[in-house]
């Protein structure tokens, strides 16, 4: 069984259709990616499954269970966490201050108290992200948008996620630290982690990829491995855009 399963999933923006009857599958331990041009659905899918966006019919299914329409913090406390489109940094607060907040839903387990967990997820974000070590002091404002993205990426994993949803990694960052974040998500999953991404950035997201959906106006027009999608130059350049490359 799938940890992610969506089946029929239809979404509605007022009168406008945005995901018409998709079903995907994201398995334990992989990066499965969404890609598609801007308007093909891919964020809105994102955000039903973390519960900021309301399904109008379909099934959401996380470990078994149905999620669908449930709150986003009762999601979050499944281990559905996601790092925003955007970053979203809560200026005022501190690099690690910030990370903290990403902690903040947190339950000790039957092996760890709840400082003991937040002090391991920081040492892991810390390894992902020596960068953010050496700023935690700092003013997170004042980080670069590469550094802010990376911000985004821990705060998340203070999460300790189950699922980690990423919406638009790479957006407006210089081709260099795109690739840096990149080799970092794939780390992440190497580490145990299981990611869904969404991206425009199809080129760079096919590499690290497992299995990944092509959406165009709401519906899967193609879909398949990583590498068998990097392999068929007709999709790439029809869809995906050979300006990535």
């Amino acid at each position: 069984m799938a940890l992610l399963e969506i089946r029929d999933l239809v979404i509605d923006y007022g009168i406008i259709r945005a995901v018409k009857g998709i079903n995907m599958d994201v398995n334990t331990g992989t990066i499965v990616a969404i890609l598609g041009a801007n308007g093909a659905g891919k964020s809105t899918t994102i955000r039903s499954i973390s519960g900021v966006v309301k399904v109008k019919s379909g099934h959401i299914h996380f470990n078994g269970e149905n999620i669908h329409n449930k709150d986003p913090f009762r999601i979050t406390a499944k281990g559905i966490v996601q790092a925003p489109e955007g970053r979203l940094i809560l200026s005022g607060l501190t690099v690690e201050e910030n990370l903290l907040v990403g902690a903040y839903s947190l339950k000790k387990t039957p092996q760890l108290s709840r400082n003991q967990l937040v002090s391991n997820l920081l040492n892991e974000v810390y390894g992902y992200f020596p960068i953010l070590k050496e700023r935690k002091k700092q003013q997170a404002s004042t980080l670069s948008g590469g550094e802010q993205q990376m911000l985004a990426i821990g705060r998340a994993l203070m999460g300790n996620p189950r699922l980690l949803l990423l919406d638009e990694p790479s957006l407006g960052l210089a081709p260099l630290i795109v690739r840096d974040i990149f080799e970092i998500i794939k780390r992440i999953k190497e580490e145990g982690r299981t990611i869904l991404i969404v991206e425009q950035n199809a080129f760079q997201t096919l590499k690290i990829a497992d299995y990944a959906y092509i959406l165009e106006l709401g519906t899967i027009i193609t879909e398949g491995t990583g590498e068998k999608l990097l392999l068929d130059e007709q999709l790439v350049n029809a869809y995906l855009g050979s300006s990535s490359h």
